[in-house]
């Protein structure tokens, strides 16, 4: 266990507090006006243990097989954590949005598997890193205007118009990442089927 792997851990173990701190606030002495900073920490927390897993193991020679595995289901988890935490109320995502982030994730995260399971590695594809992103900038986005709407700045119906508006755009390219991660790798993915 490294210290790159132990990060990537505690990042799994927190994301459950993002829907637990937005749908009880008031458990945990939060007030509806704090909430929005609350979520952009904890978001922060997120995005920068990311990163520094990352550049830690790289750095110091830590990579690991383990977290190969680890780091992108962590990264999954929290971020699909957030979009279904933004399903309830008051920023009511449509539910179709993070129905495309799982089905998309699931079906990526399996065919890594299998292949890995017969001693091959797909590699990571391009597409796939400006997915993270492009989800990232959606979540710190509806976070955003969460704030300005707890500061009365835009209406109701602005938070959740952008908030879908943002969503769908990283719904279609995690689709279309997905799309194009099996169409690279199709005759890989079909020769350790078949075997």
């Amino acid at each position: 266990m490294t210290i790159p792997n132990w990060l990537t851990i505690l990042r799994l173990l927190i994301s459950p507090f993002f829907l637990l701190v937005y749908v009880y606030p008031e458990t945990f002495f939060i007030t509806q006006a704090s909430l929005p900073f609350v979520l952009l920490a904890l978001f922060l927390f997120f995005e920068l243990s990311d990163a520094f897993d990352g550049f830690i193991a790289r750095k110091y020679g830590q990579v690991t097989e383990l977290g190969k595995l680890l780091d992108p289901m962590a990264d999954s988890i929290t971020r699909i954590a957030a979009f279904l935490t933004f399903t309830h109320g008051p920023v009511q995502l449509p539910i179709i949005i993070v129905f495309i982030f799982i089905y998309r994730d699931t079906m990526v995260g399996t065919l890594r598997t299998i292949c890995a399971l017969r001693d091959y590695a797909l590699a990571a594809r391009i597409s796939g890193k400006i997915k993270a992103i492009i989800q990232a900038l959606a979540i710190f986005i509806i976070i955003a205007m969460m704030i300005f709407h707890s500061q009365d700045l835009i209406t109701l119906q602005t938070l959740q118009f952008t908030a879908a508006f943002v969503g769908w755009i990283a719904a279609i390219y995690a689709a279309g990442s997905g799309i194009e991660y099996y169409v690279v790798n199709r005759s890989y993915i079909e020769r350790m089927l078949k075997n």
